[in-house]
């Protein structure tokens, strides 16, 4: 009996329908989320920014009606003695805070870098200072300063015996600056050595020991091997120092108030006092933008600098 067999005709493949693509909003759920933050950063931040920058071409007294002046208020902090004083006495202090801060702070991650046993606590110790407000911290060294002979440092220089160097450290206008800046190097190199540290421990071990097995000392591993490798904690801790040297304001305001006379005066108390004392909000703006150029200037040839180093490091 033969069979038959029946081949089946393929039938076509059924084409899907093409889906619609449907247009992308642009404005869906990740610009809502996001609108907020923006709306609060345009209203605290840049429409503050924008309308300083307006009012330093103004005569604003920051009462009533303003005028446009053009550049009278610039060429008034070019002639002004005072301003051009607290310019001197900012850069002094921002030289003064970066060398010294960043050269304790590295010999202080140095120290506690090494296998001691209480190297724990004293990074504690050491770091302290920072989260304590910078305003206490001025109080605190206003009594360190007192000028009575048996009180704070100059009682501790006559118990010792040098008695010989008792000051008046806050009053005399020789030394105020100094005594400031030691109050800032003081607060803010645990910070400086919190950075260092971080460096330090990410230098391989094997970096240092084939440095001792060539026969070199600590001078030189740390000259040749250590110090080119710490370049990028350096660029972090020159930049931020340099930036809040600059910017000084809550020490010098809490301890001195820009005195005696002008002689701890910076840009930033200057600043406070035209625009809060004086009611020439005018002239304070016209200060703060100088200032904000000046610290922008000044951050920009760094980095590039510094930048510079790490690459040849």
């Amino acid at each position: 009996m033969s069979t038959q067999v029946l081949e089946a005709s393929p039938t076509p493949p059924q084409e899907r329908p093409a889906k619609r693509r449907r247009p992308r909003n642009r404005l869906g759920p990740p610009w809502l989320f996001v609108a907020p933050a923006l709306l609060c950063y345009g209203a605290i931040v840049l429409y503050p920014s924008a309308s300083g920058v307006l009012y330093a071409f103004t005569d604003w007294s920051g009462l009533g009606g303003w005028s446009f002046v053009g550049l009278r208020n610039f060429d008034s902090l070019l002639h002004d003695d005072r301003a051009l004083g607290s310019l001197r006495n900012t850069l002094l202090l921002t030289v003064a805070i970066v060398v010294v801060q960043n050269g304790v702070g590295l010999l202080l991650a140095l120290g506690v870098h090494a296998r001691i046993k209480s190297r724990m606590l004293l990074r504690a110790i050491f770091f302290a200072p920072v989260v304590v407000s910078p305003v206490m911290v001025a109080f605190l060294w206003k009594y360190v300063y007192n000028p009575a002979p048996n009180a704070g440092l100059n009682g501790v220089l006559g118990a010792v015996g040098l008695g010989s160097l008792r000051q008046d450290w806050l009053g005399d206008p020789s030394i105020a600056l100094w005594s400031v800046a030691a109050m800032v190097v003081w607060q803010y190199a645990g910070y400086s050595m919190v950075i260092f540290l971080a460096g330090l421990e990410g230098i391989s071990k094997d970096v240092r020991e084939a440095a001792t097995i060539d026969g070199a000392g600590p001078v030189k591993r740390f000259r040749y091997v250590t110090w080119p490798l710490l370049a990028p904690a350096t660029t972090i801790n020159v930049m931020l120092s340099t930036i809040g040297g600059l910017k000084l304001f809550d020490q010098v305001f809490a301890a001195t108030a820009g005195g005696p006379g002008y002689a701890t005066e910076t840009l930033s108390t200057v600043l406070y006092k035209e625009a809060f004392v004086f009611g020439r909000y005018g002239y304070s703006t016209a200060v703060a933008l100088v200032l904000a150029l000046f610290v922008a200037a000044v951050s920009l040839v760094q980095i590039r600098y510094l930048r510079a180093r790490e690459d040849q490091a």
